[in-house]
């Protein structure tokens, strides 16, 4: 529920005489640009800015076909174009520039009714990449850490920043494709760990050291189309990684999203994920979606998404890596 009341006052007014900004986290989100910025013209526009959030995700709440709640998120103050250029990647959509990938051998058999790979020991903990479009980079790097850890036992923290920097089929922060990045990995002859190689959130020059690889990857395949297959082979052989539409995300609180396609064009993918499971939650199929925007996002830094209407495209380009 939205217990901030702008309907009727200026947000200004609102800000500084209505909001309690101790109390409510998100109306907190103002008071910080107070305290940084002493900018009231930036606090008026980005007040204003989230007065229209809240209208959008109010029909997004009252047109999900799930169980999802919507509502203010910690991009409740961005327009849609600074939510996009800044944390997500439209290159995902440019269907020319991606690379094509061997098909994956398809599963032995039908998939159990549920799977989660965090249950298995395969998933590492959410991430953030921060204000850099890299998602991209945390997407591969989760699926070949679930990859690592199926064939050799350890679960390793494995580097995103590594790509940032040294992969040169790409473009760092600003997108990039996981067909390009398997490719960029088998080219560099590996990764490094977190811990050798941290996090930026910045492209800077690539330090990648040889004697420091601590996982590789043989070559990549790309997965069928159609969810039960994708369900199946997830299972069987792991985590995979998936790219959306991420409209609705940007208001995204909990629960399972199912939006309309007007809100979600699957056509339009726009943000790369980690596929780590499936299920039912009171009788609604989903997807188990690992994000990369911390754990204070969705449900513990998870997304759940509808599962079986190839809902925002998450069909449309699912791959792994290959570890022999």
């Amino acid at each position: 529920p939205i217990t901030c009341n702008l309907q009727n006052v200026s947000p200004t007014s609102f800000f500084f005489l209505l909001c309690p900004i101790f109390l409510d986290t998100y109306c907190r989100i103002f008071y910080e640009y107070v305290l940084l910025t002493r900018d009231l013209a930036e606090v008026d526009r980005r007040l204003r800015i989230f007065h229209e959030n809240l209208k959008t995700a109010e029909k997004l709440q009252a047109l999900d076909q799930g169980s999802a709640e919507y509502g203010v998120t910690k991009f409740s103050d961005l327009t849609e174009e600074e939510f996009r250029s800044t944390y997500l990647n439209p290159l995902l959509s440019q269907w020319t520039l991606h690379q094509p990938m061997k098909p994956a051998t398809p599963a032995k058999g039908p998939s159990p009714d549920s799977w989660d790979w965090r249950d298995h020991g395969a998933v590492s903990p959410v991430k953030n990449q921060g204000m850099c479009g890299s998602c991209w980079a945390f997407s591969v790097i989760g699926n070949i850490e679930g990859q690592w850890f199926l064939k050799n036992g350890t679960l390793l923290s494995l580097s995103e920043q590594e790509l940032v920097d040294c992969d040169g089929l790409d473009q760092a922060c600003r997108g990039g494709l996981p067909s390009n990045a398997y490719e960029a990995i088998e080219k560099l002859g590996g990764l490094e760990t977190e811990s050798d190689y941290s996090y930026t959130g910045h492209k800077q020059r690539c330090d990648f050291t040889t004697g420091k690889v601590a996982a590789y990857i043989n070559s990549s395949v790309e997965l069928p189309k159609d969810e039960k297959e994708i369900a199946a082979w997830l299972a069987e052989n792991g985590p995979v990684s998936v790219a959306l539409n991420a409209f609705a995300m940007q208001f995204y609180r909990k629960g399972i999203s199912h939006p309309l396609k007007i809100f979600c064009n699957p056509w339009m993918i726009d943000h790369a994920v980690l596929l780590v499971g499936y299920g039912e939650r009171k009788g609604i199929p989903f997807w188990a979606i690992k994000n990369s925007w911390g754990e204070d996002y969705g449900e513990q830094g998870y997304y759940y998404l509808y599962r079986g209407s190839n809902a925002c495209g998450i069909n449309k380009m699912c791959s792994s890596a290959v570890v022999n």
